[in-house]
């Protein structure tokens, strides 16, 4: 039986709810949304006149919570149009409407006895063979089944999303004791190749695998904290992006998901895991309990580990809490000797050695965190996995972990691992034992491309399932290597398409980088059928390298700047004009100089998270490597569709002169980065490369050949320069603007109509491009430019005059 899912029930609005709803909507799926009915009016509903009967009414619940949703920040969907795929509704009055849907999801509250009615209500409609899940985190599937029609049984199962489901990639796929293996396979595929998600197979343990491991590392740092004297500064120092963790490190992240929710998992966990070696350890510390008796939960209380106050100049400052006297204080400045070893190293997987070969307080600290961690997870097999790397995958893609706790280890040393634990008075499990005993000295390794783990029951490595839809690069990098400098590696992806993979800091783009891209092109040109530009870092590209424009510009080497950009630009060109198809694949920021490479590209292959936008404006200067000629050349293409020419313009001036930045792939369809018809999107970015690569070789076997250059692009002249200069000088005038901005404006208007042609005309893209050139040279000569890349380069952000 092949199943398509076109049409899925939610039952439940809250927060998880409707962000599963929008989820589904993202990806195409029509959505029913459900939930109760209210029992009282309300103030608005009583000045209106309503009553309980009135659909408006019947239906608030939902339409609220839904709203609350599309309204808050960062955005549960993808565009605000594909909200319109969302149908809301009530249990009383729409419930008979689930007879029509190929996925019922509950996700009503975490109450045993209000699920078992839910589940009853359902079973009156639901047409026997839909596929039936809860997204509950703790409740045992043998109790939700209890009184339950055999039907309804094979088809049941957990699907538990992280929050917030359209950025948290964990998929934990619990099947129920009755659930057909079928049921249990086709919500694994769907959640990977559908929904973007990293798929977990889980049993049905209290908190599943994430929470499980995730919580027990909270609980462990809470207890180990007073221990070691650390304050809430210097733990979130050591648990961040040092170690591959996201930004909020710990004691941020709890303020952010609420110290309640946490507590409540500890709790859960306490109470059903009686035999778990570590189960004092999910008693909650006096602090904590103390924080929750006065309700300082974070941010939804307004202060948890953090506070927010606004001092007697009326600016903003955050506090911290003491730990032990429980008030707050201004924030300190946490440094330690051991993690300024580690400045130079760019990877985290390769800091842990350092880290727990620290002589001062951070290095202790890693030393008791990572021994508890080792030993918590080694004795978690086969609890609540078989296999351990469901137990890094659920780390990375649940809680941001860039590596799971076995890679960790790996990156350690399994033995150093061992001294570790021992020296904490913890014992390796007999499966750890085997495995060294066996010759076994990691529990990955890497062959022929693909990820093999270490399987317990046959004591050998396996190759990693579900690894064929993807192309790791990391996998292939020293196998494949075609070509290497200090700013890309060149991969041979196979099927003759080679890969360009940026190895700069943050994947800025400078002379390095480029002379490599054109050294991909050079190979593939001669050997090889097609190119795709990607990578797998955290963010495709920032942009050009900054420091190096401000350098030339501080010392007044116009020539050489000169030079540089003109490399830019012309390796945009040989990206657009090569004899060979190429492929972009940007993901995460890409910014700037990213954003024009992915428009100089025979194809944009976009991960669905991309945050793509020319940005230059932020540092004082217009896009210089392409970026403003291709928004004219893009406008004009429309041109032909549309007869207000200077509205279309206008509108490609703004995306340029607002710094927009879409905040996913699909809003960058409308400020026409990409191109509908041409460019594609990828839901689940660990597809991206295999994806981008399928799309080279399709373009090649269709018979790529070489474009020929256009100058066919049409230019307004005077008449577009009048309008925009009339325009930045009323912003201008109207202090909506600085004089800075208003000359960068002009400088932009100048290029975008063409010059100050006195018609319309048709130029050449090369025409377009020596004009931005100049444009962006004259701007750096601006001191105020120099100070807004000065400023920019200190502090990340863009400063406006």
């Amino acid at each position: 039986m092949t199943r398509r899912i076109n049409k899925v029930a939610v039952i439940g609005s809250g927060i998880m709810g409707s962000g599963i709803a929008c989820h589904f909507a993202n990806i195409g799926v029509e959505v029913l949304l459900l939930d109760i009915v209210p029992r009282e009016l309300n103030e608005k509903e009583i000045a209106k006149g309503l009553t309980l009967e009135s659909t408006t009414v019947r239906n608030r619940m939902v339409n609220d919570n839904l709203a609350n949703a599309l309204k808050s920040k960062p955005s549960p969907i993808y565009h605000k149009k594909f909200a319109d795929r969302i149908q809301t509704g009530n249990l009383e009055d729409d419930l008979k409407k689930i007879a029509d849907v190929d996925w019922i999801i509950e996700v009503v509250v975490e109450r045993l006895d209000i699920k078992k009615k839910v589940f009853e209500q359902i079973e009156q409609y639901r047409t026997p063979g839909t596929l039936i899940t809860s997204n509950t985190s703790g409740i045992p599937i043998a109790f939700m089944n209890e009184g339950r029609s055999e039907d309804f049984q094979k088809h049941f199962a957990v699907t538990h999303f992280f929050n917030p489901p359209r950025y948290l990639k964990l998929f934990e796929v619990v099947p129920g004791p009755d659930c057909n293996e079928e049921v249990t396979g086709f919500l694994m595929k769907y959640g990977e190749k559908f929904l973007g998600k990293t798929s977990v197979l889980a049993k049905d343990t209290p908190a599943f695998i994430g929470n499980r491991i995730g919580i027990f590392g909270i609980q462990s740092l809470f207890h180990q904290v007073k221990e070691l004297g650390l304050t809430v500064e210097e733990v979130d120092k050591l648990t961040g992006p040092v170690i591959g963790r996201p930004k909020s490190a710990t004691f941020r992240t709890v303020d952010v998901v609420g110290l309640d929710t946490l507590v409540h998992v500890a709790n859960g966990i306490y109470e059903n895991c009686p035999e778990d070696e570590a189960h004092e350890l999910f008693k909650l510390p006096g602090f904590i309990q103390s924080m929750m008796d006065n309700k300082w939960l974070g941010s939804k209380t307004g202060q948890g580990f953090y506070k927010k106050i606004k001092g007697d100049d009326g600016q903003s400052e955050i506090l911290s809490l003491d730990l032990d006297t429980l008030e707050y204080r201004k924030k300190k400045k946490a440094s330690f000797a051991t993690l300024e070893l580690t400045k130079t190293i760019d990877k985290p997987i390769d800091r842990f050695k350092v880290l727990v070969g620290g002589k001062d307080k951070a290095g202790e600290f890693y030393r008791k965190n990572f021994a508890a961690l080792f030993a918590y997870v080694q004795n978690r097999i086969p609890e609540i996995s078989d296999e351990l790397y469901r137990i890094d995958d659920a780390m990375k893609a649940g809680f941001g972990w860039e590596n799971g706790p076995f890679e960790i280890w790996d990156a350690i040393g399994v033995e150093k691992g061992i001294e570790l634990m021992k020296a904490e008075g913890y014992q390796p499990a007999v499966w750890v034992e085997e495995m060294i005993t066996g010759g076994n000295t990691s529990f990955y390794t890497v062959k022929d491309g693909a990820t093999y783990y270490y399987d317990i029951p046959s004591k050998q490595h396996i190759k990693k399932p579900g690894q064929d839809a993807f192309i790791i690069l990391d996998n292939i990098r020293k196998s494949n290597e075609v070509f290497k400098n200090s700013g890309v590696v060149i991969e041979d992806l196979g099927d003759g398409i080679l890969n360009c993979e940026f190895q700069s800091k943050m994947n800025t783009i400078g002379g390095d980088v480029l002379a490599g891209i054109n050294k991909a092109i050079d190979l593939a040109e001669k050997d090889f059928q097609g190119l795709v530009v990607g990578n797998q870092g955290a963010n495709f590209s920032v942009g050009a390298n900054i420091g190096m424009i401000f350098m030339m510009a501080v010392e007044q080497e116009y020539d050489e700047l000169n030079m540089a950009i003109k490399m830019f630009q012309d390796t945009m060109m040989r990206m657009r004009y090569s004899s060979i198809p190429t492929i972009s694949a940007p993901h995460g920021m890409t910014l700037g100089g990213g954003c024009e490479l992915s428009l100089h590209a025979d194809k944009i292959v976009a991960a669905a998270e991309t945050y793509i936008g020319l940005v230059e404006f932020g540092v004082g200067v217009i896009p210089g490597g392409g970026g403003s000629k291709e928004m004219t050349l893009r406008a004009s293409d429309l041109f032909r569709k549309d007869d207000v020419e200077l509205n279309v313009l206008r509108e490609h001036f703004l995306t340029i002169g607002m710094a927009k930045v879409s905040t996913s792939a699909y809003e960058a369809y409308d400020l026409n980065i990409l191109q509908k018809g041409k460019d594609v999107v990828v839901v689940n970015k660990d597809r991206q490369i295999a994806e981008a690569k399928k799309h080279a070789l399709l373009l090649a076997e269709a018979g790529y050949t070489k474009p020929i250059q256009r100058t066919d692009v049409k230019v307004l002249g005077k008449q577009a320069l009048g309008m925009f200069l009339v325009g930045t000088d009323s912003m201008n005038a109207g202090n909506y603007i600085s004089d800075h901005d208003k000359k960068i404006a002009n400088k932009l208007a100048y290029v975008m109509a063409g010059g100050d042609l006195s018609e319309a005309s048709y130029v050449s893209e090369q025409y377009l491009l020596d004009i931005e050139r100049e444009a962006f040279l004259s701007l750096c000569t601006e001191r105020k430019t120099l100070e807004r890349i000065q400023h920019m380069l200190k502090t990340g952000k863009p400063l406006r005059n």
